[in-house]
């Protein structure tokens, strides 16, 4: 029985992306909370901004985001607080893998 170009059956590669999707912390919502912080691993949320305290992963961001919300104050990137500088790594703990899962 063919049914109009659907597949009858889901690939392996199809189901492990589901439940890598699924399983994986993608960095939002209450668990991806310390990655956005920058406080226990560094994490995406490298600079943080001198005014309103938000963080983003670059100074380029950051210089977006300054001219978007302060307008009126010049960027002065001295300013720009760096959270992985302030804050020390634990080499002995497991860091995540590039998608962020222990995945080989």
């Amino acid at each position: 029985m063919t049914g109009k170009a659907k597949p009858k059956k889901h690939t392996a590669k199809e189901i492990a992306a589901k439940v890598d999707a699924a399983t994986t912390n993608r960095g939002g919502g209450k668990a991806g909370l310390a990655d956005r912080s920058g406080l226990d691993k560094g994490g995406h949320a490298k600079f943080e901004c001198p005014h309103c305290k938000i963080t983003a992963p670059d100074v380029k961001s950051m210089q977006i985001h300054h001219d978007a919300k302060h307008p009126k104050i010049p960027f002065d990137e001295a300013k720009v607080v760096n959270l992985h500088a302030s804050h020390s790594v634990d080499p002995a703990k497991p860091r995540p893998g590039v998608r962020g899962s222990f995945k080989k």
